[in-house]
């Protein structure tokens, strides 16, 4: 969460989100199904929201479960959700269903990021891909993705994803109601784009690294948790990497990775 925005009050909070989601105190009114005189009052802080009214306005603004916690605390109530850790008896299932998906997803690249994109769990086909990089358990993979990263030798094609990037970065932003972590890393991105791009050629933007001989290019598709009611489980986002031409299939499948 901005520390900034931590530091708001409810009615200046409520108007953030309200602003960030594009909506009227109308449409908010109508999502929470409460009355638009109540929402002005709400924003002017001429009415004090209960907690059962502040849960109803962050459902309606399809707030991350983290902001949750800062909209009810700027309100002067408890946090709904917790950030357990790693292990956490609670996370037994979740934790053991990535698992699954990611050591299935061998022999192509599959991990974890957290919100910040620092890397949580890869599977070992993804470790022998970021190992030439240096990159671990916890480290980011925007820095290493950035103008003076890690990556950027390895990507062949990096304007072109560092524009998608920086895209992507920007929607993840607003959805999170401003997000200083993933600004600055945006920003890194964009001051590192010299050359306007090609109009897109194919309808998948792959990532193409170099590993010593070896040319390997990848889409990926993303998931996250359905329904979760925890902070990092809310925030975590699950990358499987699939081949993007029978090159790089017959090198993951042949196992001819390059070993570090």
């Amino acid at each position: 969460m901005d520390l900034t925005l931590a530091r708001t009050g409810f009615p200046d909070l409520l108007r953030h989100w309200r602003g960030v989601r594009r909506i009227s105190q109308l449409e908010l009114a109508l999502r929470a199904e409460v009355s638009a005189r109540h929402v002005s009052f709400l924003e002017s802080g001429r009415a004090r929201p209960s907690r059962t009214m502040v849960m109803l306005l962050a459902d309606a603004l399809d707030m991350p479960l983290a902001e949750r916690n800062g909209l009810l605390g700027a309100a002067g109530f408890a946090p709904a959700y917790q950030a357990r850790p790693p292990g956490d008896r609670a996370l037994a299932l979740p934790e053991a269903a990535l698992a699954w998906m990611l050591d299935r997803h061998a022999p192509y690249p599959g991990l974890a990021l957290d919100r910040h994109w620092c890397l949580v769990r890869a599977n070992a086909p993804a470790r022998r891909l970021l190992e030439p990089a240096g990159i671990g358990i916890g480290d980011s993979l925007l820095a290493a993705c950035g103008p003076n990263g890690a990556l950027r030798p390895l990507i062949l094609n990096w304007t072109e994803v560092a524009r998608y990037l920086a895209a992507r970065l920007q929607t993840e932003i607003e959805h999170f109601g401003g997000e200083p972590v993933l600004a600055r890393h945006r920003d890194a991105i964009l001051a590192g784009l010299k050359r306007p791009l090609p109009d897109p050629v194919s309808p998948i933007l792959p990532v193409v690294y170099q590993l010593g001989d070896a040319r390997l290019s990848f889409f990926s598709t993303i998931a996250h948790f359905g329904g979760a009611g925890d902070v990092a489980l809310d925030d975590l986002r699950i990358e499987l990497m699939f081949p993007a031409d029978e090159a790089t299939a017959a090198a993951m499948l042949g196992e001819t990775l390059p070993a570090q």
